[in-house]
């Protein structure tokens, strides 16, 4: 019979880093950080490490007696084969100097452990043989994205490495004739110059009331990212179909009133306008996912192969509420909550800045003014915690007639904001904050630019 296999491990390396504890009290200052528990493959080190991890945690010295004791303490030390064995791991380890170098090597025998599970999960999704092959496939994703996430978290580094870092890609982008795409931008001139763009890695919500254009600045976003910058940007579009998606798109690039399009109801050289607008749209790296229902393992997963495949540099998300959590048993707000973390996680994880629209609570319409604010975010406070920027879109002619504008502003003599929008950047982490105007004709779903700069 063939010996069996075991899997991956190394007692001698466990037995180097436990030692190492006993015998310098600072050695698990260098390891705490990425070493766990549950990476030692024997129970006996498990326990020990554990014990030494509860001294540190209690602010206790780590050496033989304090270790002895704490085991005692728990019921443990007999297990661990009592004090000859603290002993005797103490007189194999001449020094702790290279505890880090045990520690990882523990570190990655676990992963390798860890993988080999893994791929028994997925061995069983794939026997299963569900018909829904991309479910399926999403599945077996998320087993292998969790295990990333458990391999352990980034430590300090120093500001030389991470300048010499940043100068060496300045260095290398210059040499490239297709340089990346560092920040992406919005194509609305005031905006850009408050944000800079759109930052990789950065969450970013896009918030309004029903009626009053996030969806038509999202979708104008994309289009003006693609055209001038050659962005490639994925779109999940929650509530509206593919061909809706791209109806607008095509209305807002020809000038064409959108029901027209919709109809296909032309007149005069409007069919001549979206022929040539289509050609021309046609030639953008945007992509269009209307999966409704969609979670945010699905998002995850179609946005790596969409990177793997094609490029990435901005994902919109239209809508935030109608995403789904993964787990049927929290309520709305904790669903929410994991979903907006979820989000910042994939801008980190893609290195891509992810836009999703939001809608806003009724709070807005309950005040004397209804201009929105950071506590109108609908259903969590989690959405402003993560979100690195909150962009709200108002405009007074939804909530204002011309004569209850004029008599409002009777001294002022300012004239009715007929087609205006306010674009209020109500949060930004890593600048200033500020208000922009935009011209807005709703036939055609299209902002565009004010000959005027920036309030900040």
């Amino acid at each position: 019979m063939a010996e069996e296999k075991l899997p991956p491990h190394n007692v001698e390396a466990e037995e180097a880093v436990v030692g190492s504890l006993l015998i310098d009290p600072d050695a698990i200052v260098k390891i705490v950080s990425f070493l766990n528990p549950e990476d030692f493959w024997e129970e006996t080190h498990h326990l020990i490490y554990r014990a030494c991890l509860s001294l540190y945690q209690r602010e206790e010295a780590i050496n033989q007696v304090t270790a002895a004791n704490e085991l005692a303490r728990i019921g443990r030390l007999d297990q661990i084969g009592g004090t000859a064995y603290l002993s005797y791991l103490i007189s194999i380890v001449p020094t702790s100097l290279h505890v880090e170098y045990y520690a990882q090597i523990v570190s990655n025998m676990a992963m390798m452990r860890r993988l080999i599970a893994a791929s028994g999960q997925i061995a069983a999704i794939g026997y299963a043989a569900d018909p829904d092959v991309d479910d399926s496939l999403n599945r077996a994703e998320d087993i292998l994205f969790q295990l990333r996430m458990k391999q352990g978290s980034r430590d300090f580094v120093s500001i030389h490495d991470i300048l010499r870092g940043y100068f060496d890609e300045k260095s290398q982008e210059d040499q490239t004739q297709e340089k990346e795409i560092i920040h992406t931008l919005m194509g609305f001139g005031g905006l850009d110059e408050i944000l800079n763009g759109l930052q990789r890695s950065d969450l970013v919500v896009l918030a309004a009331r029903p009626s009053l254009g996030k969806t038509s600045m999202a979708l104008n976003i994309a289009r003006n990212a693609a055209l001038n910058q050659g962005a490639h940007v994925a779109i999940f579009s929650l509530e509206m179909s593919r061909e809706s998606v791209v109806e607008r798109i095509l209305s807002c690039e020809s000038g064409v009133d959108s029901t027209h399009i919709r109809f296909r109801r032309f007149f005069g050289q409007e069919e001549a306008r979206v022929f040539q607008a289509g050609g021309a749209l046609a030639e953008l790296p945007i992509y269009i996912d209307d999966s409704p229902m969609v979670r945010i393992i699905d998002i995850r997963s179609k946005a790596q192969r969409l990177r793997s495949e094609k490029g990435i540099d901005l994902i919109i998300i239209d809508y935030l509420q109608l995403l789904q959590g993964d787990s049927k048993r929290e309520n709305r707000v904790q669903e929410i909550s994991n979903i907006t973390r979820s989000l910042k996680l994939l801008a980190r994880e893609l290195n891509v800045p992810v836009l999703v629209v939001s809608q806003l609570s009724r709070a807005v319409e309950k005040r004397d003014s209804h201009v929105p604010q950071l506590s109108d975010l609908r259903e969590s406070g989690s959405i402003e915690q993560d979100a690195d920027i909150v962009i709200f879109i108002y405009r007074d002619e939804i909530y204002y007639t011309e004569e209850e504008w004029n008599r409002m502003h009777d001294i002022e003599r300012e004239p009715y904001p007929r087609g205006l929008a306010d674009i209020i950047v109500a949060k930004h982490r890593n600048g200033p904050i500020g208000q922009v105007k935009l011209r807005f004709v709703s036939k055609t779903a299209r902002f565009s630019n004010l000959e005027q700069k920036a309030k900040v």
